[in-house]
């Protein structure tokens, strides 16, 4: 699995090992806990969160173009890709309202379970190519970055913030072999919290913590990147990664 910010891998992994640092690489909004919320009943609050999140929900939704994107799927792929992409869309429906934890749950086991592992060299004749969702879903197969992506993509859909959501480059041990370069999506509750992992190679969302077997590098969305340890974005993702800045736009003219 190949990249072009390599550049941005100056961080040794050992010297992350599996201390999971990404609790650090967002930093709380103004430097601190409260501020302009001290005063605020919790109530209030928690209305005012709801409501956004209720606006976010819809603001997504009405950017994502359903109907496009099942009608590429059935011109593309037949009706086994148009199956699946009607099977995504009625998640989306049934998980609006849910938690952020059921959200992550449900994205990850329907990836998880209709999608299998296949390399780029297979399915595309490619060392390194990173499928939009329509492509992952119409085809059934990808690699690692397809299903973080994806998950990534429908989360968003979901309402859930960009924020709140890091696409993360690891180092996986796998058995006896050698860690071998792997993405997985991580999921923040909070700035400075400890991620979990939404990851094709196990079927449970956990805690990084409980992921000794993966070493972060890395992480990005589509607001920035972060190398392990580091408080700010050190660049725009867009540049940095071209791959990155390709399957945004192939998303967009998919209907995403």
């Amino acid at each position: 699995m190949n990249d072009d910010s390599r550049s941005s891998r100056v961080l040794s992994p050992v010297a992350v090992k599996f201390a999971w640092r990404w609790r650090a690489l967002i930093s709380a909004p103004g430097g601190g806990r409260g501020g302009a919320w001290r005063g605020v009943s919790a109530g209030s609050v928690g209305l005012l969160l709801a409501g956004l999140l209720l606006v976010l929900t819809l603001a997504a939704l009405a950017a994502t173009d359903f109907g496009k994107i099942l009608g590429l799927a059935q011109q593309r792929y037949g009706q086994r890709g148009a199956d699946t992409v009607t099977a995504w869309q009625r998640l989306i429906e049934e998980a609006r309202a849910l938690p952020d934890a059921d959200k992550l749950a449900k994205v990850n086991t329907f990836f998880n379970r209709r999608s299998l592992y296949e390399t780029d060299l297979v399915i595309w004749q490619q060392e390194d190519y990173w499928e939009t969702p329509l492509e992952f879903m119409g085809r059934g197969t990808g690699d690692c970055e397809d299903f973080a992506i994806a998950k990534y993509m429908t989360l968003q859909i979901l309402g859930v913030g960009n924020e709140h959501l890091r696409l993360i480059y690891v180092r996986a041990k796998t058995g006896a072999t050698a860690a071998v370069a792997h993405m997985v999506l991580g999921y923040f509750p909070q700035p400075t919290d400890e991620p979990l992992i939404l990851d094709n190679l196990i079927t449970s969302v956990r805690p990084a913590s409980q992921r000794s077997d993966l070493v972060p590098v890395f992480s990005f969305n589509s607001d920035g990147l972060w190398t392990a340890g580091a408080t700010a974005s050190s660049a725009d993702p867009t540049a940095r990664l071209s791959r990155w800045r390709d399957v945004l736009d192939r998303m967009r003219a998919d209907g995403f």
